[in-house]
């Protein structure tokens, strides 16, 4: 592709063409046979818009607060690994590129970058997304390192007792580099017996035994918010968390599972307004931000798009990436007469269940 991209998924062509097949089946690809990675952005497809006419919206304001952190448009970054893969200035690179668009970057913990040079790179809002390994002396050293070093929040992923099957990485034998946040506390060697290092490390490390008690564990260990991530559906609702994050692990661990924009209102409306819920999983369209808005989100994060950026364009290409979203989100507001954030409601969208529900009145 020879002219600059003019939409997201256009970054997604370009990245390919740039990273080496291991690198981007790694990026691109999800769990087994890959239905729920589908769904997750076909789902979009079938929610339609209620748009109003005639209202004043020569000034829209895109700004929100993410608990208390005010960000120019809700639209954030996700935490996924390995950034170096991409770019060889890897997670550095995106957390400029944040900022710049002054949005809140989750890092990851497969971050290739350390906490302490990503948090030097530039002055931003930043969370720490922490996974608990079996050896929990490792998890709370990660964390006591963001809280000391800035960090204003911890993403705990609950989804990955195990990791998820992912084909296409035990097909090309990913390998991993030793994570330089892990030196001297844990190493990434691993037995894959000839599949993914990353998926036997996985397996070797992260512990299975992390159930609810455990969040009181976490609390005790730090004074910042906790989102809990991964949650898709109404009996997982845990309100002693500080928000909630509606995620399938970007299809990535359990294939079938519902597409996050399908159970987000359900998990939305169990919540009861007690905590924000941010949503994960799909979103390639500004469209999509409104939509997930619309259902109940208070911001959505992006996680693929980001990275097809970072390898097509660098730090630039991240930006293109999240101006894009937002420039796209401003125009879906104009033309559904909404203002501000505060304007979208439920009634600017329709879904499959509204439908059925009108046709069986």
């Amino acid at each position: 592709m020879d002219s600059e991209p003019v939409n997201v998924r256009e970054f997604q062509t370009l990245a390919k063409e740039a990273l080496p097949k291991m690198h981007y089946d790694y990026y691109a690809g999800g769990a087994e046979d890959e239905h729920t990675l589908k769904e997750n952005v076909e789902a979009f497809q079938r929610i339609t818009f209620r748009p109003r006419i005639l209202i004043d919206v020569s000034n829209i304001n895109m700004e929100t607060t993410i608990l208390g952190y005010k960000i120019s448009a809700p639209v954030m970054v996700a935490p996924t690994g390995f950034h170096m893969y991409a770019h060889p200035e890897g997670e550095v690179a995106t957390a400029r590129a944040a900022a710049a668009c002054n949005t809140i970057m989750v890092l990851s913990f497969g971050s290739s970058c350390t906490i302490e040079e990503v948090a030097s790179s530039c002055e931003a809002v930043r969370f720490y997304q922490l996974y608990v390994y079996k050896q929990r002396y490792v998890s709370a050293q990660l964390l006591a390192r963001a809280e000391s070093n800035g960090f204003k929040a911890v993403v705990l992923t609950a989804d990955t007792p195990k990791l998820g099957r992912r084909e296409a990485d035990i097909r090309n034998k990913l390998t991993i580099p030793q994570s330089k946040n892990l030196e001297g506390l844990l190493s990434v060697e691993a037995d894959s017996k000839g599949g993914s290092d990353f998926g036997a490390f996985a397996s070797q490390t992260l512990d299975p035994s992390l159930n609810w008690k455990d969040i009181a564990w976490l609390k005790s260990m730090t004074k910042l918010p906790i989102l809990l991530k991964g949650v898709l559906t109404a009996e997982d609702v845990e309100v002693g968390v500080d928000a909630i994050i509606v995620s399938n692990h970007g299809a990535r661990q359990l294939d079938y599972a519902p597409a996050s924009i399908s159970v987000l209102e359900e998990v939305v409306q169990a919540v009861a307004g007690a905590v924000p819920v941010l949503f994960d999983g799909g979103v390639r369209r500004g469209t999509d931000v409104f939509k997930a808005l619309a259902l109940g989100a208070q911001a959505v994060m992006i996680g693929r798009p980001v990275i097809y950026g970072l390898a097509a364009k660098g730090e630039y290409g991240v930006k293109r990436v999240l101006e894009m979203l937002k420039d796209e989100l401003e125009l879906t507001m104009s033309l559904n007469g909404c203002c501000t954030i505060k304007h979208i409601t439920r009634n600017h969208v329709r879904t499959e269940g509204d439908k059925l529900r009108s046709l069986m009145c």
